[in-house]
């Protein structure tokens, strides 16, 4: 891992930006190959899927809609263990969504004067499960229970087509879909499987949904850029990304498994440290160095860890890394301090925040009842990660009495007619003729 040491200066949070690593993963360069994905789909249906998983994916899938007794064999064949644990995360990740659920209120601003907050679910949903050097049931369950707490009425489910399971979906997959009750799921990945989510596909009975989730690859990111304005979208999530604020008292070799533990993920998936102490930085460079060596998927961790999109960054107190965290805006950011609370004060922008070393990223990717479908790539300055108020669109409802529409008229005429439309004012006038 590289070693970028801003012990010795002040950057402000534009020069923080240029400092920080990053992998070069342009959306936009893929837009061209999802775009024609999409049309596809769009002008060929089903074959055009059938084509994309085939070229795409290695199998042709006999048939892309997933049979629901398909859903329930996969159930009944989940590995005890396996199966345990996905019913303990679901009912800590329901839990957690439950208290997502904004209350509705009522703002009365005079007497018969009311404006009414209420938060009403979308109706039908696409959520997105990748397949690709991992299998993710995880991801079921961190998509679909959010969507079901809110109260969305359609989920439907993509994932790619397995070549080692002749074109079907992962079964693990589909036990988790199964334990959710979703019978609604499709054997499609890539832009393909977004832009028919986006258009629909009557052959498939698949309707047109109003929102797409889920992480994926870059043309995945790139689709749902493209598709945006037809649907919504939670977020361009992309390779993971694992930041550890840690000063001396943290245990390297712990830091160290936390950031092998993402980059096993991908060759792009960033891991920075960033520390006040040398010697936790040189005892956590020493501890990646043995792990990597043994870890399962040890070829990966190493590309991940060479690239420059991960870094020991070394500051010189706890409110310049917090700072350099707030410039980078991480989808995972651990606290290992002596008072991570402290840190934690000071730090805007983070996708879930883990404080303390007994609270890996590891535990909220699958059991700490937070989600895991966090924005990546410096988007959690602007965004946050998938919960049920992703499916909640708020909404005011207005209610005015006559004697409180009366009240206001004037007033509304006045500033109709200073901004030159007074037909405005006109139709309120015309419920009080002289």
């Amino acid at each position: 891992m590289q070693t970028i040491d801003l012990r010795d200066l002040q950057p402000n949070r534009a020069e923080l930006a240029r400092l920080i690593p990053r992998a070069k993963t342009d959306v936009s360069a893929a837009s061209v190959v999802s775009a024609q994905l999409i049309a596809d789909v769009r002008a060929e249906g089903e074959a055009a899927l059938l084509a994309q998983a085939e070229r795409l994916d290695g199998v042709r899938p006999t048939h892309i809609r997933v049979h629901s007794d398909e859903i329930a064999r996969a159930m009944a064949k989940l590995d005890p263990t396996v199966r345990a644990a996905l019913e303990e995360s679901i009912v800590r990740v329901r839990e957690a969504s439950k208290a997502q659920i904004p209350a509705g209120s009522v703002t009365t601003l005079a007497p018969g004067a009311e404006v009414i907050q209420r938060w009403q679910p979308i109706r039908r949903v696409g959520l997105y499960v990748p397949g690709g050097k991992a299998v993710y049931p995880s991801s079921v369950v961190m998509n679909v229970v959010p969507a079901q707490v809110a109260g969305v009425a359609s989920i439907a489910l993509a994932s790619p087509a397995q070549k080692q399971f002749d074109g079907a979906v992962h079964p693990t997959i589909l036990g988790a879909a199964g334990l959710l009750g979703i019978d609604e799921v499709y054997a499609m990945g890539g832009a393909g499987a977004i832009g028919a989510f986006a258009y629909g596909v009557p052959a498939l009975s698949l309707d047109p949904v109003q929102l797409i989730t889920g992480p994926g690859n870059v043309y995945v990111a790139a689709a749902k850029r493209l598709v945006l304005g037809v649907t919504g979208i939670d977020s361009e999530a992309g390779p993971t990304e694992i930041l550890v604020i840690a000063d001396e008292t943290a245990d390297p070799l712990l830091v160290a498994a936390d950031l092998i533990s993402q980059a096993e993920h991908d060759e792009l998936a960033a891991a920075v440290l960033v520390t006040t102490s040398e010697e936790l930085a040189d005892a956590v460079l020493a501890a990646v160095e043995r792990l990597a060596l043994t870890t399962h998927h040890a070829a990966r961790v190493r590309e991940a860890l060479d690239g420059q999109q991960s870094a020991v960054v070394l500051v010189s107190d706890l409110a310049a890394a917090a700072a350099f965290s707030n410039a980078y805006g991480p989808e995972h950011l651990e606290i290992q301090t002596d008072q991570p609370g402290v840190v934690l004060d000071l730090i805007e922008n983070a996708g879930a925040i883990f404080l303390g070393a007994h609270s890996p990223v590891s535990l909220g990717d699958y059991m700490a009842g937070s989600n895991h479908v966090l924005p990546t790539g410096g988007q959690s300055l602007f965004s946050s990660g998938l919960g049920a108020y992703t499916f909640l669109r708020p909404q005011q409802v207005v209610r005015y009495t006559r004697d409180a529409l009366e009240a206001v008229e004037e007033r509304l005429v006045a500033l109709a007619r200073a901004e030159d439309l007074p037909g405005h004012g006109d139709a309120v006038s015309a419920r009080f003729p002289a």
